[in-house]
């Protein structure tokens, strides 16, 4: 593979900013997926990722489609994403299924869950490097290079009224889409560098504290709260379970300290706890629902339990089924609420928009 721009390539980022930025500014949907730059030379394709490991092995149907739809030397920018069973959105929780070690594996899931690549980006072109020109250049040039590409290869859309990204921003979230990001048109593209803004959403809900683990520092300080919600309507399970549905976890270290010290007279064993059924996989296993999965690495995920009876408020962002997509941030302490009473019910419901017209 011989290009003007070789890989690996650090991905150009976005700093999060709570307004849409007004100006000279060109306004995307943030797609909710695994952020790809991909180079074709030829019959040559590998797909980078964000911690600059290749990817190419686990999507052979978007390697194809690259073949199929893009120039044949260049360099794009943009997202692999997989659409839910349903069709209508996007569904992050399938898109990581298809990391998996085993090559039949990889060959069955990219027939039952291909993914997609939507590009918003060109980094060079032919014998060309665009790196360095204005991304209003680079993004007139992509539009003309995939003009004919055809599913499962997209363009994304673009604006540059920043009332119709707003609208955007609110819209498109019922399609399983992360917000709206912000590029200034006359920037080159600069790797590793927060120079676009990105708009997410964020939301607060209140959360029991089920559990706790411990900091890598030690076993003195807290690493990450468990946190639970209670499933009054049995839509995830039996009417009445408290289910896991995230983590909370950024505390300075004397706070980490003071809360391990705090907590200790919530602690119980896993007999009286509502996750009692994690008490034969202590010291292995994560709860049920959790954030562990094949990216952790065979990193321990035991945890401490504790009584279920303090509550927290925490800011997140959007759900992946039934927890919060990304780490929850922590708030404030709600010693006037009964745990009992943090359901599901508090979550805002996004009113659904079908994905095929954000792809369109």
């Amino acid at each position: 593979m011989q290009l003007p721009v070789m890989p690996p390539v650090a991905p150009m980022l976005a700093k999060a900013v709570k307004e849409i930025p007004t100006g000279e500014y060109s306004y995307e949907p943030k797609w909710d997926g695994f952020r790809s730059v991909i180079f074709r030379d030829g019959d040559e394709v590998e797909i980078g990722s964000r911690n600059e490991k290749p990817m190419t092995r686990y999507f052979p149907e978007v390697v194809e489609a690259v073949r199929a739809n893009l120039p044949e030397r260049c360099v794009v920018d943009g997202e692999i994403v997989v659409v839910g069973g349903t069709g209508d959105r996007l569904d992050f929780d399938a898109l990581q299924q298809r990391i998996h070690p085993a090559a039949s594996r990889v060959r069955l899931l990219s027939q039952q869950t291909p993914a997609r690549f939507v590009a918003f980006d060109l980094l060079a072109l032919g014998d060309e490097d665009l790196t360095g020109r204005p991304f209003a250049e680079r993004r007139a040039r992509l539009e003309e290079a995939l003009e004919g590409a055809e599913p499962p290869v997209y363009l994304t859309s673009v604006t540059r009224d920043a009332e119709l990204a707003r609208d955007w921003f609110h819209r498109f979230e019922g399609a399983g889409l992360d917000g709206v990001v912000a590029k200034p048109l006359g920037t080159g593209y600069q790797q590793n560098k927060r120079v676009m803004a990105k708009i997410k959403h964020e939301r607060t809900a209140d959360c029991v504290v089920a559990g706790y683990r411990t900091h890598k520092t030690g076993d003195d300080a807290i690493g990450s709260l468990l946190l639970g919600l209670y499933d009054d309507d049995g839509r995830w399970g039996e009417p009445g379970q408290l289910l896991s549905v995230g983590v909370i976890g950024a505390f300075p270290m004397a706070r980490r300290q003071e809360l391990f010290t705090e907590l200790q007279p919530l602690v119980t064993s896993f007999d009286d706890h509502p996750w009692a059924w994690a008490r034969q996989l202590e010291g292995n296993r994560t709860p049920r629902n959790s954030e562990g999965s094949r990216w952790t690495g065979g990193k321990d995920l035991s945890f401490t339990p504790l009584r279920p009876e303090l509550v927290v408020e925490v800011r997140y962002e959007h759900m992946e089924g039934n927890r919060f997509r990304h780490t929850a941030q922590f708030n404030r302490w709600r010693p006037d609420r009964d745990p009992r009473s943090c359901t599901y019910a508090q979550l805002e419901e996004v009113v659904r928009f079908d994905l095929a017209d954000v792809l369109a």
